[in-house]
């Protein structure tokens, strides 16, 4: 194996602790072939599909790939902007914010971005702080609720780029905080102020990303955290149990996966006589697809042609200003100890 060092260091120099902020990924634009190079990256990892790979790259690349791309590129069209992919944009914004944040008073810090899937990569972001002579390294995916497909996956891109490195930096990980007051505080802050605006619905409903239900058999934690983060959000705001209901989206392929399904429940709740839901997704730290177009969009036609009458989706934390400090107060709280200034 081949170790890469820093061929242009400088003895004296001093040393600088990096911040590491990741997420999962976007396309570089929203075409087939684009979405086709993304989704082979997303979809090889064998963290996200637990399935023997010989047999699993057989359907991916005969069947998946042959047909996918189109159908997301086309999806992805819908909520492109002129700053690119949204996911991208806001992860670009909430960078900046938490570089104000915290540069001014700590500028011995260097902060880098890099997405697991597509660019920028995590592997990129890593040789942006190794130039800049980062020996304390700090990583923080931005999912709130540990699951092996998304902080676990992070921590394998990253290790396997480090152990190619010549000088490895200390290193720390931040591998969940839904348990953060912080957190809990800038969900419910949301939520009370949409209803502000739109007033309050007959139901909430928390819809977090889904995963094969052999995943929690196996062992994922994942479910068990969502629905933590939905009870503390609960007593935060003082709800009560029947106004509220937890599911589960983006469901792939004929496994089973975590219940209840959202979609299902969106086309269920009219006949229960439930026409007045707000609905928000509290594991994605910034609007992408699966909120923008699935829950938006799509999951609106199945509650409306159900017989709803109003559904209103509640953005996520994106790079509002107590997300911001979220992201901040993680950071300090997790670079203790170290010399950041």
């Amino acid at each position: 194996m081949k170790y890469f060092g820093e061929k242009n260091y400088q003895h004296g120099s001093k040393d600088k602790t990096g911040v590491l902020i990741t997420n999962l990924g976007t396309p570089d634009a929203p075409d087939a072939r684009s979405l086709k190079k993304y989704l082979k990256q997303f979809l090889s990892d064998p963290r996200v599909i637990e399935i023997p790979k010989i047999l699993w790259q057989i359907i991916l690349n005969l069947i998946i790939l042959q047909i996918r791309p189109r159908k997301s590129a086309a999806n992805y069209k819908k909520i492109w902007t002129k700053n690119g992919s949204p996911l991208l944009d806001i992860s670009r914004k909430q960078l900046m914010g938490v570089k104000k944040i915290i540069s001014d008073n700590y500028p011995n810090i260097e902060f880098a971005l890099g997405m697991r899937y597509g660019n920028p990569s995590i592997e990129s972001a890593l040789k942006e702080l190794q130039s800049k002579q980062v020996r304390r390294l700090l990583v923080l995916p931005l999912y709130p609720q540990y699951c092996a497909a998304t902080t676990g996956s992070t921590f394998d891109e990253v290790t396997n780029i480090l152990q190619k490195w010549r000088w490895i930096p200390e290193l720390r990980f931040i591998n969940q905080y839904f348990e953060e007051e912080k957190y809990i505080e800038a969900l419910a802050f949301s939520i009370e102020e949409f209803w502000k605006k739109n007033g309050k619905p007959q139901k909430i409903i928390f819809s977090y990303h889904g995963i094969p239900k052999r995943y929690l058999t196996n062992g994922d934690p994942y479910h068990c955290f969502c629905l933590k983060t939905t009870r503390l959000v609960k007593e935060k705001m003082n709800l009560q149990d029947e106004e509220i209901i937890n599911t589960f989206q983006s469901r792939f392929g004929r496994e089973e996966w975590l219940k209840p399904y959202t979609a299902e429940t969106l086309k269920e709740l009219p006949n229960k006589g439930v026409k007045n839901i707000h609905i928000i997704s509290p594991g994605f730290s910034a609007d992408c697809l699966e909120t923008l177009e699935e829950l938006e969009e799509e999951n609106r036609e199945y509650f409306m042609e159900a017989g709803g009458e109003k559904y209103k989706y509640i953005p996520c934390l994106n790079d509002n200003i107590q997300h911001l400090n979220l992201i901040s107060h993680l950071i300090m709280k997790n670079t203790q100890g170290w010399n950041i200034e």
